[in-house]
């Protein structure tokens, strides 16, 4: 059965990453925005983001929180990802940094995203309980390998994980 998933990514740096990402096609995951739509909707400020955002995690199962250089603590992933905790959708990060872009280049890796997250009211950090995988390989080649083979099976694990949590 192929899940339906939300991708979380820092947008102007990792789009190009983050669409072929996607177009593995293992997951069914949302639709993403265009620039025009994406300036459309900050135009209407916090309150308009956050209902995108919302729309957009509308039947989904699971987050997979693309991880860039700059990815980790910035307000509006970490938005997604407490909003996907909270409304009980498995959440995995998969590190993209060895992906090469439009101009083919790779970047440098980023932190972890869910070292900035904490849950409950024990105030232990959600990257704890969430995985956060590397890619094996040394080029861009493998690494989309090693996602396309590996994708779907961290999507399963992340949904047990927090149903387990």
């Amino acid at each position: 059965m192929t899940r339906k998933a939300f991708y979380s990514f820092h947008y102007l740096p990792d789009s190009w990453r983050a669409s072929t990402v996607r177009n593995i096609g293992a997951i069914e995951g949302n639709r993403p925005a265009t620039d025009n739509d994406w300036e459309a909707v900050k135009r209407g400020g916090d309150d308009a983001i956050k209902r995108w955002i919302a729309d957009q995690m509308k039947g989904r199962s699971c987050t997979i929180v693309l991880v860039g250089t700059d990815t980790a603590n910035r307000k509006w992933i970490n938005h997604e990802i407490v909003r996907s905790w909270d409304e009980g959708m498995g959440i995995v990060g998969i590190r993209i940094h060895g992906i090469k872009n439009a101009d083919q280049e790779t970047s440098a890796m980023g932190e972890n995203p869910f070292d900035y997250i904490s849950y409950g009211s024990t105030g232990k950090k959600l990257s704890s309980i969430v995985k956060c995988y590397n890619p094996a390989g040394a080029t861009s080649q493998e690494r989309y390998d090693w996602i396309r083979q590996h994708l779907a099976n961290a999507v399963e694990e992340a949904i047990t994980i927090r149903k387990n949590n």
